[in-house]
């Protein structure tokens, strides 16, 4: 089977003033479909702006990037824009959530661009906020709800138009330890139960370590690229989750919503 992501020889230099700053530096790297896979480094290694090539969201200096069979690095500003609101997701650490819209119409925002009637798109907002646990939210404000529901109205805002992938860039870097894995495990479940492809930047390895492939950046350059098999990634999730004692909904309120 393709990969769904990969690049060739691909390479991104920054000037910097006078300098020259190779932040990527000839990745090869594939992605399979339906992986979750984990970006990690140091501060600086390169691995957001691998993300943001892998996405689309910047150019490379060289080299390729596909998804699927389409060449992502040769299209125009305008081609991009039209791929990513039909086959890509994003999810921010920062959430980027409008703040003068509810959740539920943060969730339809994306279907908004594709045309979707009003009904239909708040609707399928809402079903979204459903399986995070979030339904009883729909029509609160960001304001109005924690840093952890937040992310979650982020997630599934990236899931309501059914991409293909997801880029998740430090999705979890302004929470708390408890809320991190609770959004992971939510991330990890709806991956699974769709099928879709997932690329995660993080700096946390205890939560890399739960990814089907963990991919560790050096300098702009691939150091390490490990698909981890079954048993590993049962035991590490097992050690990771094992503290919340089932209590994987934030507060429970996702089994509260099954229940309506």
């Amino acid at each position: 089977m393709a990969p769904i992501i990969r690049t060739e020889k691909l390479r991104k230099v920054y000037a910097v003033g006078k300098e020259r700053v190779v932040a990527l530096n000839n990745v090869d790297l594939s992605i399979e479909k339906g992986e979750f896979c984990c970006i990690v480094g140091q501060s600086g290694s390169g691995k957001s702006t691998l993300l943001n090539q892998l996405a689309g969201l910047e150019k490379p200096t060289s080299g390729k990037v596909y998804i699927g069979k389409h060449e992502i690095s040769k299209m125009t500003e305008n081609e991009l824009a039209e791929f990513r609101q039909q086959h890509l997701g994003f999810i921010f650490q920062s959430y980027n959530l409008l703040p003068t819209m509810t959740a539920a119409e943060n969730v339809a925002l994306p279907l908004m661009f594709k045309g979707v009637d009003k009904k239909t798109r708040l609707a399928r907002a809402r079903k979204e906020l459903k399986s995070m646990g979030l339904l009883g939210r729909a029509n609160h404000l960001p304001t109005e709800m924690s840093g952890g529901q937040q992310q979650r109205v982020g997630i599934a805002r990236a899931f309501v138009s059914s991409p293909k992938v997801i880029f998740a860039d430090e999705p979890t870097g302004n929470l708390d330890s408890r809320t991190s894995k609770q959004v992971l495990y939510r991330m990890l479940e709806m991956s699974k139960n769709s099928g879709v492809t997932f690329v995660m930047v993080t700096h946390e390895p205890e939560l890399a370590e739960c990814a089907d492939r963990i991919v560790t950046i050096l300098d702009g350059k691939v150091c390490s690229n490990v698909v981890q098999d079954e048993e590993t990634k049962k035991k590490n999730r097992d050690a990771l989750f094992a503290d919340l004692e089932g209590n994987l909904d934030i507060g429970g309120e996702a089994a509260k919503e099954q229940k309506k």
